[in-house]
């Protein structure tokens, strides 16, 4: 069994995967060579664990024991040489994880498993200098953000691994309560994030159109599609409202969607204005500066109140 878990990375990514680990009694060592991000890790998983105690998600006691479960490093040795499975969510350039790939083939046992967060980098020149072995036994597994809260995990079966190898790392990602997709083809984005740019697309193009403002569309995105996308996925939604009807609607509607191949001109505008949302007080919407704390919480109180629902679902 996959018991002692490391991950390579403190920012908002990696401490998010840790502090999910450690809350489900799995041994952490977290790995982050930066000082500053290094100090800010504990704080930032105490600060998400409080959260989920005021929503009534875990029991104040579990914060302690959780916590308890993570070591911090700021030597990579030590974090790794003992560890069954590996994560890696360090910046998104190829040849920093192939570097680190190839140091921890290095540095850890043959029977180590790896895995990369990624989900815009392709896997194999990721891991084309590793043995065959080590290949065979390196995966994606991309998170949602935020990783403590979003139950999401995408995985990788590219062809790399042995269904045993895919099969444990699908058991200990269900065993801490998250909801597994199995990839079979490497593309970019792979499944969620594809899907998620295809509705942001129209969305977009709704707004530069004039069609409604933005607090419509969010209403009319809330209250519709992503009211039942909750419960439902969009292959049952088709079946419940029948092919035919998804046929006849798809050919009236698709040759008159925004079909760009490049970001929205609108979203390019606001990024040049620097308006980039609420991490700067203006985006779509403007934000009060003093009240963007509150806003934020308010919004993960909102997704944790969604996963409790989602423990209901099949």
């Amino acid at each position: 069994m996959l018991q002692r878990i490391g991950i390579i990375g403190g920012g908002t990514m990696g401490h998010g995967i840790a502090a999910a680990f450690a809350l489900q009694d799995l041994s952490v060592h977290l790995y982050e060579p930066a000082a500053t991000t290094r100090a800010n890790i504990i704080p930032s998983i105490k600060a998400a664990y409080d959260l989920l105690v005021e929503e009534e998600f875990i029991a104040p006691a579990e914060i302690s024991s959780a916590l308890s479960r993570i070591k911090i490093f700021d030597e990579l040795t030590p974090a790794v040489n003992d560890r069954d499975f590996i994560v890696e969510a360090i910046p998104e350039r190829m040849e920093l994880k192939q570097d680190l790939f190839a140091e921890l083939d290095r540095l850890c046992p043959p029977a180590t498993l790896f895995a990369t967060n990624t989900s815009s980098l392709p896997l194999a020149p990721m891991i084309a200098a590793l043995p065959d072995a080590r290949r065979g036994r390196t995966l994606v597994t991309h998170w949602y953000n935020p990783p403590l809260i979003m139950p999401l995990v995408e995985i990788s079966a590219f062809g790399n691994t042995a269904a045993e190898v895919f099969d444990a790392v699908a058991s200990l990602h269900q065993k801490i309560g998250k909801r597994t997709a199995k990839i079979l083809k490497d593309v970019p984005g792979l499944v969620a994030n594809r899907i998620q740019q295809a509705v942001a697309r129209e969305v977009f193009s709704l707004i530069e159109q004039g069609v409604a403002d933005a607090a419509d569309i969010d209403t009319a995105l809330k209250f519709g599609p992503a009211f039942r996308y909750a419960t439902t996925g969009q292959l049952e939604v088709a079946d419940f409202g029948g092919l035919d009807i998804w046929l006849t609607v798809g050919d009236n509607l698709l040759a008159v969607m925004d079909a760009s191949r490049e970001a929205s001109p609108l979203l390019r505008q606001k990024v040049a204005e620097g308006k980039l949302g609420v991490k700067n007080g203006a985006g779509f919407y403007s934000y009060d500066a003093a009240a963007i704390p509150t806003i934020r919480r308010a919004f993960l109180a909102r997704l944790v109140n969604q996963l409790k629902a989602s423990r209901a679902y099949s």
